[in-house]
């Protein structure tokens, strides 16, 4: 089975980058392959002489409109001494990547409105209703010689403080309605582990992935 999807992504991914990545919006119905989708507009964008630690908009067609998409490339070592604020998302003093390539692009997702309701259809979020969009952290290779055509996916891992995940400016919800949201972080095999705040409208992690806040 995972065979079969592998070579199923490989084949999506040969026809959209033959076609200039113009891939129907309605075509993408895996939060997986949009992703990889995400991903290679982020690679297709990279521009390698970008300064390492400068933040970078990635831009999107049309048929993705609605999500926002940043990214940032640093060195393994000073992501790991310094810590780094991308987006919705600030990661600590401690942090590592892994494997430790010499330089690693990280990549911020922002789904909107208009894409993250691609979890329901993906996940088991019975009983929940989303109240944020969808925010993803993932990382890349990006060392100096960078293989736009196969880039692979690293790990990153909090040190001592976690990920924070800030909504704080993308959630709806009207704090005086007195209704608490939980975080919900959105794992590969098509669950959702579910937790409190660390703060109001502030979520927490030990490493990367896709995160929202839901309410019964």
């Amino acid at each position: 089975m995972g065979s079969f999807h592998t070579v199923t992504l490989i084949v999506f991914l040969s026809l959209a980058s033959s076609t200039g990545l113009q891939i129907e919006a309605q075509g993408i119905k895996s939060a997986r392959l949009l992703d990889l989708v995400i991903r290679d507009y982020t690679f297709q964008s990279y521009d390698r002489f970008f300064g390492t630690g400068k933040l970078h908009t990635v831009s999107l067609p049309a048929n993705l409109s609605g999500i926002k998409v940043d990214t940032v490339r640093f060195r393994c070592g000073s992501l790991r001494r310094y810590g780094a604020k991308v987006s919705e998302f600030h990661l600590g003093t401690g942090v590592t990547v892994n494997p430790c390539v010499e330089r690693v692009l990280i990549v911020a997702q922002n789904l909107g409105s208009n894409w993250s309701s691609i979890y329901y259809d993906n996940y088991e979020l019975s009983g929940y209703q989303l109240i944020s969009p969808v925010l993803g952290l993932l990382a890349y290779n990006a060392g100096d010689n960078i293989n736009f055509s196969s880039p692979f996916e690293l790990g990153i891992q909090a040190g001592k403080d976690p990920i924070k995940i800030d909504f704080r400016n993308t959630t709806k919800l009207n704090a005086t309605t007195g209704i608490i949201p939980l975080c919900a972080r959105f794992e590969r095999d098509g669950k959702v582990t579910l937790a409190n705040q660390a703060s109001p409208n502030v979520c927490v992690s030990t490493r990367q992935g896709h995160f929202g806040l839901v309410i019964e």
